[in-house]
């Protein structure tokens, strides 16, 4: 595959490229999925192919193909040209900037203590049809769905500077949802064991089973949840709710692309504008964002980017302040950045690399505080836990979200569940009126699947981690400002 990635790249440059690479990759998807006490469907599916990238004339090409030989890797390569000579009729006069990246050689491969094709389908089916039965024995759960997912992605990556990149990375997912059913409405709660870049040893290491009766429980009990109160509120936020907001409010928003016009297509620009650089109040002090790609079982962790550039670990936001972007070699040089972030992927081989955010999260606080604590600390919230709901507009300022499962918080005591609960905010306001967060024990990494952006679409994944965290005199219900 290296070997037909290097024939691609060399005739590309022959056919006028100034610069090329060729990605070759080969992906597996296992789903499963039960319904009740029943097996509902079962997948495997598998694809390989090429992809080829150039420069010629100051414009990029792309094309790709299915056919690994000889032949249509160079007919591939040679297509590429000719969409780059036929693009180059519109090009940006200035050209395309491309920062500098030294040659690398290496393979990359996911820590996996045991590979997840290799469990048997019996094993795997056996412990969703056991979650289902164990729901559905909660009186008033009508309804249980569960599933599980593993993916492998084996790239080979080539470039005409001299890298020479393998990668191999395995996705392990597992969840399930109990329905809960009164004579007037139905409610879900939901479990997961959240998508790692692990093996099925993430699966068996996941509580699936001995949470099924709680969360069954918990299904039942939205169902006589208060509705959703009107006004301000705090709320104390878990890692697996804050995941979702922090992917809408701040990993799109600092996408570098997207900050910078190139990408309005799907969801819109940002707010985050490159003069506010250095200068952004995003939030509180309390507030520092991390991008970490070398993050051990994150979902872009994948040792190098498809510009071959290295995974780093670095702050977007330091102490409120917007300080960084997330960023690929075409873009970094539009704020003065000598080498890119290594954020650009793509979603397959029949697709070109985009900026993609990266393992972003809020780093812990740095002093001893437990859940418990912040709760202590709370007079009047709202503790909310999984995703939900989410609406944001085309700057990615103003939001709405919802959660999984609610509780009142009162006097410093979690208290009845509630049901419903949507906040709205600025993001700014929201990130400013950030006050506390639980230290580094409670930092706990959740992964997000199904990202989309681009058009056409690609879809990429991402986690995002953190620790509980609170957030003062938030507008819940509907409330006006």
């Amino acid at each position: 595959m290296m070997n037909l990635c290097l024939y691609a790249v060399d005739v590309a440059r022959e056919k006028g490229a100034t610069y090329a690479d060729c990605r070759a990759v080969r992906f597996r998807n296992q789903r499963l999925a039960t319904e009740d006490h029943r097996v509902a469907s079962v997948s495997d599916a598998e694809s390989a192919g090429i992809g080829v990238r150039v420069m010629a004339d100051g414009a990029w090409g792309f094309a790709a193909s299915s056919n690994l030989g000889r032949e249509q890797a160079a007919e591939t390569a040679a297509n590429a040209v000719e969409v780059a000579h036929a693009s180059a009729l519109a090009r940006n006069p200035a050209g395309i900037r491309w920062a500098d990246e030294s040659p690398h050689s290496d393979v990359f491969r996911t820590p996996v203590k045991q590979d997840p094709f290799k469990v048997p389908l019996e094993q795997k089916i056996e412990l969703l049809l056991a979650i289902s039965k164990a729901v559905l024995a909660v009186p008033g759960v009508k309804k249980c769905l569960g599933g599980m997912l593993f993916k492998t992605e084996h790239r080979w990556l080539a470039n005409s500077e001299g890298s020479r990149i393998e990668s191999w990375t395995c996705t392990s997912n597992a969840d399930y949802e109990a329905t809960a059913v009164d004579a007037n409405t139905a409610k879900t709660r939901c479990y997961e064991a959240y998508p790692l870049n692990a093996g099925y040893e993430h699966i068996e290491n996941t509580p699936l089973l001995a949470e099924a009766r709680r969360v069954g429980e918990e299904a039942v009990a939205k169902l006589k949840g208060r509705p959703c109160p009107v006004g301000k509120k705090d709320l104390v936020l878990h890692p697996s709710h804050l995941a979702l907001t922090m992917h809408e409010s701040i990993g799109h928003a600092t996408e570098l692309d997207r900050v910078l016009g190139m990408e309005e297509s799907l969801a819109g620009s940002s707010f985050a504008t490159i003069d506010l650089l250095g200068k952004l109040r995003y939030g509180s002090p309390l507030m520092n964002i991390v991008c970490d790609n070398t993050l051990p079982f994150g979902l872009a962790s994948r040792g190098y980017d498809d510009d071959g550039v290295p995974g780093q670990r670095w702050h977007v936001i330091r102490d409120g302040i917007l300080v960084d972007y997330q960023s690929g070699r075409e873009v970094c040089p539009a704020i003065g950045a000598r080498r890119s972030r290594g954020s650009c992927r793509a979603d397959s081989w029949a697709s070109i690399p985009i900026v993609r955010q990266s393992n972003i999260g809020l780093a812990p606080g740095t002093k001893p505080l437990s859940p418990e604590d912040l709760i202590a600390g709370t007079d009047d919230g709202i503790y909310i836990e999984g995703m939900g709901s989410f609406s944001i507009d085309q700057k990615r300022q103003n939001f709405q979200f919802g959660g999984d499962c609610f509780w009142e918080i009162k006097k410093g005591k979690k208290g009845g569940m509630l049901k419903d609960v949507t906040y709205q905010a600025i993001t700014t306001d929201f990130w400013g009126s950030l006050d506390a967060v639980c230290d580094g024990r409670f930092w706990t990494p959740y992964g997000v699947m199904n990202c989309g952006k681009g058009d056409p679409m690609q879809i990429a994944q991402m986690t995002h981690g953190s620790a509980p965290a609170r957030f003062r005199q938030i507008n819940v219900g509907g409330a006006k400002r």
